[in-house]
């Protein structure tokens, strides 16, 4: 249920945006980020770090492009989140001992090292790959860029996790065939 949690601003700035416009819509995303995620922080006494990486981005993109009265701001917020991401995913090859994968999913699911790291890889790639993609109907198709942000980000993100849920379905526990690191 609290995942989900993460897609109400991104609605409410969706409906506000094709109601208001897109000033009104960024106060909107950037007020009910600050709630969700308060609500969240409240009731865990923490924040998950992309929470954070969120929150921070939301915070100051969307102050800075209600401040100049420049959407542009507002655009640069996703491709620079999938950025971050990817570099943070990226550096968990050579920072640690588990990969960013590993660490969210390790306790759920017993596979090999290589597989973390094909996984974790694909997510990097997944995330410069989103964040280019963001970026480029934020700026080649802009009168699309808000539908693209909701609807084909999040399309692309369920195909993405939909094809690594098939990958990771040989390692499930019960299935003892092709677990030597496919």
């Amino acid at each position: 249920m609290k995942q989900w949690l993460d897609f109400v601003p991104l609605f409410l700035f969706f409906a506000a945006y094709k109601l208001y416009g897109i000033f009104p819509a960024t106060a909107v995303l950037v007020g009910a980020s600050i709630v969700v995620y308060g609500g969240i922080w409240i009731a865990d006494r923490k924040l998950e770090k992309n929470h954070v990486i969120t929150l921070v981005a939301t915070i100051a993109f969307g102050s800075i492009t209600l401040l100049l009265r420049d959407e542009n701001w507002l655009k640069w917020k996703a491709p620079i989140i999938n950025w971050i991401f990817a570099v943070v995913f990226l550096a968990s090859h050579f920072i640690g001992d588990k990969v960013v994968i590993e660490r969210m999913l390790g306790h759920a699911l017993q596979v090999p090292t290589q597989v973390w790291q094909r996984l974790n890889i694909a997510w990097v790639l997944f995330f410069i790959f989103a964040g280019a993609a963001n970026l480029y109907v934020a700026f080649t198709y802009t009168q699309y860029w808000v539908d693209f942000k909701v609807f084909g980000s999040l399309g692309m993100t369920l195909v993405f996790l939909v094809g690594q849920m098939l990958y990771l379905s040989r390692y499930l526990p019960g299935d003892d065939e092709n677990k030597s690191g496919a």
